[in-house]
């Protein structure tokens, strides 16, 4: 049941980024009328320590490293708390399992971004929230209890957090990412994996 409720919650935050996504493109204006510095294509590094949670029986932990490609879609002017920025990412995974059945996971991941930018308030602070879906691969051992059922792996992400540019070249931020690993009931039984934790990056704009 609780399972349940985090992935519902999950896929809601995920439902909110592309609405957001699809209101600031229905914003977009020439870039020469744009009141705000807004990038059209970054490329992301970023870390993640993850911690299992909710159904697994073994206490996994993961390092979460991504690559990340990200391009500008849509620019919303307006003087409320949505004024920002979207973006579609594209975002290739490599995660070492340090604790827990399996020894490591690749995997792809596609999705949007959502970019508040509120400069007098914050004065160079990006909040941002983001999710995606993607697939990958996984070292699978089925016959250990608790094991991942098969090697092919469906992904979710999502993350929320704050950005700081540093100048009009360079970001770093921080923040908090979920992942859900799963293989969409291919296999019976099918643990699937739950893994919540904080979240570093940096970002070059170009």
């Amino acid at each position: 049941m609780v399972a349940r409720l985090v992935k519902i919650f999950c896929i809601a935050l995920l439902v909110g980024a592309l609405f957001a996504t699809q209101r600031g493109f229905a914003g977009v204006e020439s870039v020469a009328n744009e009141p705000f510095d807004v990038p059209r294509f970054e490329l992301a590094a970023e870390s993640a320590y993850l911690f299992g949670f909710i159904n697994s029986p073994h206490s996994y932990e993961i390092g979460a490293e991504f690559l990340t490609a990200r391009v500008r879609w849509g620019v919303r002017q307006s003087d409320d708390w949505l004024r920002g920025y979207n973006q579609f990412y594209v975002l290739a995974m490599a995660e070492p399992i340090f604790r827990g059945i399996e020894n490591h996971y690749f995997g792809l991941n596609f999705g949007a971004r959502y970019n508040f930018v509120q400069p007098r308030m914050l004065s160079g602070l990006v909040p941002y929230i983001s999710g995606g879906l993607g697939l990958g691969w996984i070292d699978s051992h089925s016959n250990i209890p608790g094991g991942q059922g098969q090697n092919f792996t469906f992904n979710i992400l999502t993350a929320a957090g704050v950005a700081y540019e540093l100048n009009e070249r360079w970001k770093v931020e921080v923040g908090v990412l979920y992942e859900h690993l799963s293989n969409g009931g291919q296999t019976d039984p099918n643990p699937s994996l739950n893994l919540l934790g904080p979240q570093i990056g940096v970002t070059h704009s170009f």
